[in-house]
């Protein structure tokens, strides 16, 4: 696989950019990992960088976006917290990534099993992660349609949350960043959620949640 140039990140549509990152995930949940020379990518990418996606995703160690998509040095901007949410920093450095360096698309990805989602349904309070977790909190009480056991202990309770809570992300990066909107509203760039299956490796992606301007 080539290092992606500036000419070569130009030439990616948004929507080029989703079929890239759906065929790379085939390709990481059948064991067909691309070739790559990562050290020759590193060395191509000394002097610059031009990722074609900003991907948000969880701390969880088994939701590396560059595993999970196959994709190597200099095609990714990775942002990982638990719980992918947002907060102004994180706003900022998609808005880096997309208005400066060029990325052509958003991805908001949850994962199955969320720890981060298992603690705000369980309104967990301890140090600084109390904070976090609020702002998950939404997601949970905009679930209505569990009306027991709504706690980690319900799975599908848990993952129904952790739907909303991508869902709500990709509609708050709307409303927090108008550069990122104004982005989106012309078609330089998409924006859209899913999630990753921690057991099979699969991305499914919510089309509901895709945003672009055709």
């Amino acid at each position: 696989m080539k290092t992606l140039t500036k000419e070569m990140q130009n030439a990616i549509t948004p929507a080029m950019a989703l079929e890239i990152l759906k065929q790379g995930n085939h390709r990481f949940v059948n064991n067909l990992k691309a070739n790559r020379n990562l050290l020759q990518q590193a060395n191509e990418t000394s002097d610059g960088q031009h990722p074609f996606a900003v991907i948000l995703s969880c701390i969880d160690s088994r939701t590396s976006a560059e595993l999970i998509f196959d994709q190597g040095l200099g095609d990714v901007f990775s942002i990982r917290i638990a719980g992918n949410i947002i907060n102004e920093d994180i706003l900022g450095s998609m808005e880096f990534g997309c208005k400066v360096a060029g990325a052509k698309i958003i991805v908001v990805l949850g994962h199955t099993k969320c720890g981060a989602v298992k603690g705000a349904c369980d309104h967990v309070e301890m140090g600084n992660l109390t904070a976090l977790l609020s702002k998950i909190q939404p997601a949970v009480y905009d679930e209505k349609t569990e009306t027991q056991n709504r706690n980690s202990g319900n799975n599908e309770f848990v993952e129904k949350v952790a739907t909303i809570n991508v869902k709500r992300t990709v509609h708050a990066i709307m409303e927090r960043s108008p550069i990122l909107k104004e982005m989106i509203e012309s078609g330089t760039i998409e924006i859209i959620g899913g999630s990753h299956d921690i057991t099979t490796g699969e991305v499914s992606f919510y089309d509901d949640t895709l945003l672009i301007n055709n």
